[in-house]
C-alpha cells in the first residue's frame, strides 16, 4: 500500500505537468495572484481535498444511483461557471467573500485585509472538481473498481496522495506566477473581473469539449512519455501488485491458491496426493442464487461430504464462456457421484449486475448447476481471487486442494475431480466426460482491450478521456491497434456511438468478439472486413448479411475465420450502440 500511495503522489505531480492541466493552470495562476500570501496554500489545500472527494465519494454516489459517468465533468463546468460569474460582479463577490470570512472566523481575501487562506480553499475546491477528469487511467480504473466494493482507508489514501502530488506542483507554479501577475492585481476590481471572465471562458470551452480537442491536438504531436508521464510507473510489477491490493484481489487464500494453480496435477508415486491449502471460505454477501431449490443460498458447511468445484466467471468473458462446456459436462457426469459445481458470477461491467441478464446467460449457456450472484465481489475477495475464469477444487471436508486460473488443462482438472471423489469414498466408474467445446486459437497476436477511458490501450487517438469527442478521420491504425472515427461519447468503462461513429482495428486472430449493448431498443452495426461487407462465410455467429443487431448487453461474435489471419475490421454502429471490450481467439 505504501508503494501505491507513493505512485499516486508521483502520478499526481506528473499530471500537473501534462497537457491535461492546461484548462486548470491559468485559473490557478490568476486566483493565486490575488489575495494574501497564504492564498496559494489555501488553493492547493482545497484542490487536494475536493479532488479526493470528487474521485472517491462522488464516484460511489454516481455508481449507486446509476447516474452518467460524465456527471463529474458537468459538475466541474457548473462550479467554474458559477464561480467566474461571481467574480465578474464585484459587489456579489465581496458579499460572498465577507460571508465566508465570518463563517471561518478569519479574514478571507484582499478586500477584508486578511491573508486569504480560506477564500483560497474555495477556489481550490472548485478546481478540484475541474481537475478530477485529469486523473490518470490507472487511478481512474482503481476508483471505478472500488465503486463496486466496500470502502477502505487505503483507497482514500491513494486518491488523496494523487491530489497532494498535483497540489504541490501547482503550489510552486502559483508562487512563480504571483511574481509575474502581482503587479496587475493592484488594479483591484478590474483584475478580479478579468479573472472571473477567464473562468467563464474556460467553463464554456469545457462545455463545448474544446479543452479536450486542444489536448488531443497537442498530444498528437508530443512524445508518449509527455502525454502520459506515469505510463512507465503504472506498468511496474510493484505498482500492478499494489493496484491489485486496492481492488481487494489479494488476501484470503490468494497466495496459497496461486501456488496451487502453478503446481502440476500429476504426482510422483501412488502414495502422493493433492496438498491441503486451507479451509475454503464460505459464500458471502450474495444477492441471489439460481438453480437451487427455491433459489435458496448454499453453504459449504451444508455441502460437507461432497466434492465442490467453485468457478468464478462473468457472462461477457469469452474465456469463461469457453470453459462452460467442460463445467456443464462434469456436472452431468459426476453430480450423482458426489460433485457439486457452484458458479460464482462476479461482474466486470455494471450491466452484468442485472439479475435478469445473468439468468438469461445461464439459460443461454445451458447451465444447470447452482450459480451465486456476487455483485459486490464479496465471495471473490474472500477467496483472494484475481481472475476470470478461476476454479477452486474443495474436498469433502471443506478444504481447498487445488486451483486453476484461466482456460486449459481440462483433462488434468478432471483428474483432480476424480481423485477427490475417490478420497471421499465415491470413486467414479467409467471414463472421462465427453466434451465438445470451442478452443482458443494458437498464434493470436492482438491482445484484448477496453473501449472506456479507464483501461483503453493501443488506440491511436490521443488523450482518451470521458466526454463527447469528435475524433475526425485519423489514419488507419497500425498492426494490433485501434482507432475511433467520428463522434463518440466516452466514459470510464464504455464508448457509445454518436453521429458518424466508426471504429477500426488491425487484428491478427481467427475470431473477434466485442461486448456490446443498446439500452432502450435494438440498434444495428455494420461490419466491414478489409473495407468490404464481411462475407457470411467469415462472419461470426451474431453477424447476418454484414450487420449485427445489438440488443441485449452481452458478448457478440463478429468474425470467425478458418485460421489465424491478419485483417482490418471496421465497425459502423448506429448512434446509441455502446461498446465495452474486445477479445480475440
Amino acid at each position: 500500500m505504501i508503494l501505491l500511495i507513493l505512485f499516486g503522489f508521483v502520478a499526481g505531480a506528473a499530471t500537473a505537468l501534462s497537457p491535461c492541466v492546461l484548462p486548470v493552470l491559468p485559473i490557478a495562476l490568476s486566483a493565486g495572484a490575488t489575495g494574501g500570501r497564504r492564498r496559494p496554500l489555501g488553493i492547493v489545500a482545497g484542490l487536494a481535498v475536493s479532488f479526493t472527494f470528487a474521485t472517491v465519494a462522488l464516484v460511489y454516489v454516481i455508481s449507486a444511483l446509476g447516474l452518467p459517468n460524465d456527471l463529474l465533468r458537468k459538475l466541474a463546468i457548473a462550479v467554474l461557471l458559477a464561480f467566474g460569474i461571481t467574480l465578474m460582479i464585484p459587489p456579489l463577490a465581496a458579499r460572498i467573500e465577507a460571508w465566508l470570512s465570518r463563517f471561518a472566523g478569519l479574514a478571507g481575501g484582499p478586500r477584508s485585509g486578511g491573508d486569504g487562506f480560506w477564500s483560497g480553499t474555495v477556489v481550490g475546491a472548485s478546481l478540484g472538481f475541474v481537475y478530477a477528469p485529469c486523473a490518470g487511467p490507472i487511478l481512474a480504473g482503481v476508483i471505478t473498481v472500488s465503486a463496486s466494493q466496500s470502502f477502505t482507508a487505503g483507497r482514500l489514501a491513494v486518491a488523496l496522495s494523487y491530489g497532494l502530488g498535483s497540489a504541490v506542483v501547482l503550489y510552486f507554479l502559483m508562487l512563480g506566477g504571483r511574481r509575474v501577475i502581482a503587479p496587475l492585481a493592484r488594479r483591484g476590481a478590474g483584475f478580479q473581473v478579468a479573472m472571473g471572465a477567464v473562468m467563464v471562458v474556460v467553463a464554456l470551452a469545457m462545455l463545448g469539449n474544446y479543452d479536450v480537442k486542444f489536448q488531443n491536438r497537442i498530444a498528437s504531436d508530443l512524445p508518449g512519455f509527455l502525454v502520459n508521464p506515469t505510463h512507465g510507473l503504472e506498468s511496474t510489477d510493484g505498482v500492478r501488485s499494489s493496484l491489485a491490493d486496492v481492488r481487494g484481489s489479494h488476501g484470503g487464500l490468494g497466495e496459497a491458491t496461486a501456488n496451487a494453480a502453478a503446481l502440476p496435477v500429476t504426482r510422483k508415486g501412488p502414495e502422493a496426493g493433492l496438498p491441503v491449502y486451507g479451509e475454503a471460505p464460505e459464500f458471502v454477501d450474495n444477492q441471489r442464487w439460481f438453480n437451487t431449490p427455491g433459489d435458496r443460498p448454499l453453504t459449504l458447511r451444508g455441502l460437507r461430504g461432497r466434492v465442490v468445484l467453485v468457478d468464478f466467471w462473468t457472462y461477457s468473458c469469452i474465456n469463461c464462456l469457453r470453459t462452460l462446456p467442460y463445467l456443464t459436462a462434469w456436472d452431468k457426469r459426476y453430480r450423482k457421484g458426489g460433485l457439486t459445481i457452484v458458479g460464482v458470477h462476479s461482474p466486470e461491467f455494471p450491466f452484468e449486475k442485472d439479475a435478469s441478464n445473468v439468468e438469461e446467460a445461464i439459460e443461454r449457456n445451458g447451465i444447470e448447476y447452482p450459480v451465486a450472484q456476487d455483485n459486490d465481489l464479496a465471495t471473490w475477495s474472500a477467496y483472494g481471487n484475481q481472475y476470470w475464469p478461476a476454479e477452486y477444487f474443495i474436498d469433502a471436508q471443506g478444504r481447498v486442494r487445488f486451483a486453476h486460473f484461466g482456460e486449459g488443462e481440462y483433462g488434468e482438472k478432471e483428474k483432480v475431480i476424480r481423485e477427490l471423489l475417490a478420497e471421499a469414498g465415491k470413486a467414479p466408474k467409467g471414463g472421462a466426460a465427453e466434451v465438445s467445446a470451442l478452443a482458443p486459437s494458437p498464434g493470436v497476436t492482438t491482445p484484448e482491450t477496453y473501449l472506456g477511458a479507464a483501461r483503453a490501450e493501443r488506440f491511436v487517438n490521443p488523450m482518451l478521456s470521458p466526454g463527447s469527442h469528435d475524433f475526425g478521420d485519423p489514419t488507419p491504425p497500425p498492426v494490433d491497434e485501434f482507432a475511433y472515427r467520428g463522434r463518440w461519447r466516452i466514459t470510464l468503462d464504455s464508448a457509445t456511438a454518436e453521429k458518424g461513429a466508426a471504429l477500426d482495428l488491425s487484428f491478427g486472430a481467427r475470431r473477434v468478439y466485442l461486448v456490446l449493448g443498446s439500452p432502450g431498443h435494438s440498434r444495428r452495426m455494420r461490419v466491414l472486413l478489409d473495407g468490404e461487407p464481411i462475407p457470411s462465410s467469415l462472419a461470426g455467429a451474431d453477424v447476418h448479411d454484414g450487420v449485427v443487431t445489438v440488443s441485449a448487453q452481452r458478448l457478440y461474435s463478429l468474425v470467425d475465420l478458418p485460421r489465424v489471419e491478419r485483417h482490418t475490421l471496421s465497425l459502423l454502429p448506429e448512434p446509441g450502440v455502446t461498446g465495452y471490450a474486445f477479445t480475440f481467439g
